[in-house]
């Protein structure tokens, strides 16, 4: 006697395939539009809104993160591997944000328009205070603290 798969059997297999399509798609590893590259050496990058390439070093507290020139003033830079966004609203002006998305934390996958934008779901945020500009986001992304000192950024 045969036996078909079952109906639990068959769920069971369908949620697996699809937890793995969520984990793909929120993990920000794909072609999100240009502003993730990867550099010699394994190291995760990002573009700036500009379209200038930035490598992001794995940059403990204290430790350079950006130099100024590497945020777009009116935009950001996110560097993957340290989950954070690093903007400039204002010339001078630098802010930083978890670059973890408050919907489903999805990392964000780009800024331009004034806004951090996840393309997991279409949240939007302010690049001046992290304030939900377009859910399904409800929540505004975290502040991150940062130093400034001169010409270098940094983690603080």
């Amino acid at each position: 006697m045969t036996h078909g798969a079952t109906r639990r059997t068959v769920l069971i297999a369908a949620g697996a395939t699809g937890a793995a399509a969520l984990t793909a798609g929120c993990g920000g590893g794909g072609d999100d539009g240009g502003s993730s590259t990867e550099t010699p050496g394994g190291d995760t990058g990002t573009r700036t809104a500009t379209g200038e390439e930035t490598s992001a070093p794995d940059a403990p507290a204290g430790e350079q993160l950006a130099s100024t020139s590497d945020i777009p003033v009116g935009g950001g830079t996110i560097f993957r591997d340290r989950k954070v966004v690093v903007t400039q609203p204002e010339r001078g002006d630098f802010k930083a944000f978890s670059a973890i998305c408050t919907h489903q934390n999805c990392l964000v996958a780009n800024v331009s328009g004034g806004t951090i934008n996840c393309s997991c779901h279409g949240s939007r945020f302010s690049v001046a205070d992290g304030a939900v500009e377009h859910g399904p986001a409800t929540r505004p992304l975290p502040e991150e603290r940062i130093t400034v000192d001169g010409n270098s950024i940094r983690l603080a």
